[in-house]
């Protein structure tokens, strides 16, 4: 596994992850679209921790400066 996110890409990642969490658990949210919230959330938080997005290799994007 390449890395293939920035620092800042991570860092925006793990905010995002953290506000659909809230969402999701904090009752803004409810039903499917909280469910939605939650698994978005925690795929956000785990992309940010490893560095690696499968998306973007998928894609054969990269958002670290080479």
């Amino acid at each position: 596994m390449k890395l293939n996110e920035s620092n800042i890409d991570r860092i925006l990642r793990v905010v995002a992850g953290i506000v659909l969490l809230y969402l999701g658990f904090g009752g803004v949210l409810s039903g499917g679209l909280a469910v939605v919230a939650d698994v978005l959330g925690v795929v956000m938080l785990l992309t940010s921790a490893v560095g690696f997005c499968p998306l973007y290799a998928l894609f054969k994007l990269s958002s670290l400066k080479k």
